[in-house]
């Protein structure tokens, strides 16, 4: 059955569209004065709700908590819940929580907790015709359980004019947005696929993906190479956007150069026809235009004023359809505004949003976050979505290494220090036992735990008091400490403890770690809570292990595209006499240099060559170089400055000569593009497995009590992927053709050779073949 892509857009209800929060509408225009992000630490999201129900609790008979409230104003229809409401009074409360000095409280922030207060107040009036109410806020120390309670007495005109002006002010953008959204949708509607026809599979992809959007649904999808997936993802979506009420869309990826990838997608996409509001999302550290300066209008001269001048720059970068890094910098400066803080604001405006994995699947993450408090419906699309996994290993791993502690203890002041030092003492008693450099346990000690969190709240007290204290060792040691102590919260068989000793002349080089093996229980949520979520890669299988690993739901749709290049264009040689087992790789160097070799005399060319370690590249290039001296070659190195890897890859010219060798699974195995002559070969000197170690047969252990396949979800699965990516890099288009030698005699087993590429028609031969034109082989799928 061939799904319809052309499908019209439901008509959406016009006060559907024009329905706002009272959170949202005070944020938009009650708003004033500087950016202020002098660094106070905020409640947690339990810690609010607790506080709220703590204040709530306290109140009498009469009192009611959570209120639920509706108004109108024109066409605008505005909806909330007041924290408490006292009709005998009649009185309103807002309520805030926060730890430490009461006057650290920013004005901006009191401006838009009294603008909540009042809107409240007035919806109140407007529902059981008060005259008058009083309007208080209520502010709650986390620390000491006392309120400071302010208040206002209010007469039900002047609360009406107060709620009318800030209808007024939203009203204005949300009709302009509400046209864009018209024209948008009736330009997707008529959307065509830019190509006109689609290449073999891209129909395929994007009709999978519209399902999944329709259905709400997850989608897994396996693609090659070259066909298209970037295109053949968000055209569906952009085709579902209206017809099944997406919000917003997410493209997220791995790197730098995805988006690059994904932005121009989106504009040729756009071209002529769909106004689609594109959003880059950058680091914030690659947009400060003053990094300097701390985020307060004392210090920076882009946050002195910023919400006075906000609204003008929203009204320039909502005309842009194109909101990339460049483009909101220029918005940005030309009206003296943070980039990154009118990104922030413009991703609540924006269709589509691409950006970095951190931005959704991060503990912290900002659109998570953001979708879950404005009640988005979101598509996801992860792009190079086996990257995830080991990204969010990193992302629920944390990390305390002893040289931060003692930094933090020595500038920590006393109300500090003699916390830090009660942590240090206890962290001595964590690895008073430890005899080998690194070890493990299934728990983190609870006094450790507790004196840690002790330590925290030292800390937290500390900045409180004094949000204009410097950033510095103690601050980014309690940052660590923080996500440290929120994962040991959440400590389970997903991670491990870990402790690590330096060497005996530099004890103090140790660190303790809660490392992430399984981000599946993190990542759960995340899926569940998108509207649809489709990864995508050309390496995505076996489908059960990143379903498994990464916390897809059961019912996760798969979808195996079937490559469009034939077996004719990729010649694969196994070397059956090479094995590159760690034992053997000192006596393989000379059959991997003669393999090497004869294949370039017999067709000269650019080629890669990938090997498991940097050890094992520097031994295999010395070999090769010192038997082929005449060959050209270059190599990846340790640490490689990005200037570096751009001269690597600028090697590979149009009809050049010459070998770049290269680690497996480094910056040169995935996501680069050398079409035609500028690579026609690869060698493959490793299976890819990971290292045996400590870590890695823990983990082992930890996915055979889970799923019941230890090794092949530690070591086998994650090894191959990276063969495959690697050999990705020969065939890039329907007519590309190239050679690819397998250097390791496993390759020919049965269960190695039903994980590899099905279009793959693998040659078994040895040193002495090297697959040379004619030569009778046996050639085995």
């Amino acid at each position: 059955m061939t799904t319809d892509l052309s499908t019209k857009p439901q008509a959406v209800p016009s006060d559907e569209a024009r329905t706002v929060s009272v959170k949202a509408l005070c944020a938009f225009g009650a708003k004033a004065g500087d950016l202020d992000l002098r660094f106070v630490p905020a409640p947690s999201a339990l810690e609010g709700m607790a506080g709220h129900a703590l204040v709530q609790g306290r109140r009498g008979e009469s009192y009611q908590s959570e209120v639920a409230l509706v108004s109108h104003c024109g066409a605008l229809k505005v909806r909330g819940r007041a924290d408490g409401y006292d009709p005998r009074a009649p009185r309103v409360e807002e309520i805030k929580t926060f730890r430490g000095d009461f006057d650290a409280i920013r004005g901006n922030h009191r401006a838009l907790h009294w603008a909540q207060a009042r809107t409240y107040g007035w919806m109140l009036c407007e529902l059981h015709g008060h005259d008058h109410i009083t309007v208080a806020l209520v502010y709650l120390d986390l620390g000491t359980g006392e309120e400071t309670v302010l208040e206002e007495q209010h007469t039900r005109a002047a609360l009406q004019a107060h709620f009318e002006l800030l209808c007024e002010r939203y009203s204005d953008w949300a009709q302009s947005e509400a046209a864009h959204h018209a024209v948008l949708d009736s330009a997707l509607a008529r959307l065509e696929f830019p190509h006109g026809t689609f290449r073999a599979g891209q129909r395929e992809l994007a009709e999978a993906v519209y399902r999944a959007a329709a259905n709400e649904r997850c989608l897994m999808a396996q693609a090659p190479t070259g066909i298209g997936k970037t295109l053949a993802t968000i055209f569906p979506l952009l085709k579902a956007r209206a017809a099944r009420k997406i919000d917003k869309i997410f493209f997220l990826t791995a790197k730098t150069s995805g988006r690059a990838v994904a932005l121009e997608a989106f504009r040729v996409m756009g071209e002529g026809c769909a106004p689609v509001r594109v959003l880059e999302l950058t680091a914030r550290e690659k947009v400060c235009e003053y990094p300097d300066r701390a985020c307060n209008g004392d210090s920076c001269p882009l946050a002195k004023g910023f919400y006075d001048r906000l609204p003008a720059a929203r009204e320039d970068a909502a005309r842009a359809a194109r909101l990339d890094r460049q483009a909101l910098r220029q918005i940005a400066l030309a009206h003296t505004v943070c980039p990154y803080f009118l990104t922030q604001e413009m991703a609540h405006w924006s269709d589509v949003i691409v950006g970095d994995y951190n931005y959704y699947f991060d503990g912290s993450a900002f659109l998570y976050a953001t979708m879950k408090d404005s009640d988005w419906h979101a598509a996801v699309l992860v792009d190079e979505a086996h990257n995830l996994l080991e990204r969010a290993r990193g992302m629920y791993t944390a990390e305390l290494d002893g040289p931060s502690l003692e930094e933090a203890h020595r500038v920590a002041p006393a109300s500090v220090r003699g916390a830090l030092g009660r942590l240090y003492r206890e962290w001595d008693t964590v690895q008073q036992s430890q005899t080998e450099p690194y070890d493990t346990a299934d728990e983190i000690p609870e006094r450790f735990t507790r004196t840690l969190q002790a330590a925290n709240t030292a800390m937290g007290e500390y900045f409180a008091a004094t949000p204009d204290a410097l950033q510095g060792p103690l601050q980014r040691f309690f940052f660590d400490a923080l996500q440290f102590a929120r994962l040991a919260d959440s400590f389970d068989d997903h991670s491990v403890f870990e402790r690590t000793l330096g060497p005996a002349i530099d004890h103090q080089q140790r660190s303790l770690s809660i490392r992430n093996l399984v981000p599946a229980p993190f990542l759960e949520p995340r899926f569940a809570e998108a509207a649809s979520v489709t990864c995508f890669s050309g390496t995505l299988s076996p489908f059960v292990f990143y379903r498994d690993a990464l916390g897809l739901p059961p019912e996760t749709l798969l979808l195996d595209v079937a490559s469009p290049f034939q077996s004719r264009q990729l010649r694969v040689e196994v070397a059956m006499n090479v094995s590159t087992r760690f034992r053997d790789r000192a006596g393989s160097l000379r059959s991997v240099a003669e393999i090497i070799g004869a294949q370039f005399a017999r067709l000269p060319g650019n080629y890669l060559a990938f090997f498991s370690s940097f050890d094992y590249l520097e031994k295999a290039c010395a070999a090769f170089h010192a038997r082929h001296p005449g060959v050209p070659v270059w190599t990846q190195t340790r640490g490689m400055a990005e200037a570096d890897r751009h001269g690597f890859l600028a090697r590979f010219e149009e009809g050049g000569r010459g070998i770049g060798f290269a680690v497996l699974g480094g910056a040169f195995g995935e996501g680069i593009d050398l079409p035609g002559s500028r690579l026609i070969g690869a060698f493959v000197a490793s299976l890819g497995l990971p290292q045996h170690n400590a870590l890695n047969e823990i983990t082992r252990e930890r996915m055979q009590a889970r799923f019941g396949k230890g090794y092949e979800y530690t070591y086998l699965y994650p090894g191959l992927q990276k063969v495959v990516q690697a050999a990705g890099r020969v065939i890039r288009t329907e007519q590309d053709e190239g050679v690819l030698h397998l250097l390791d005699d496993r390759f020919a087993r049965a269960e190695i050779r039903e994980l590899l590429p099905p279009w793959w028609e693998l040659r078994l031969g040895g040193p002495a073949h090297a697959g040379r034109k004619g030569e009778d082989v046996d050639a085995v799928r």
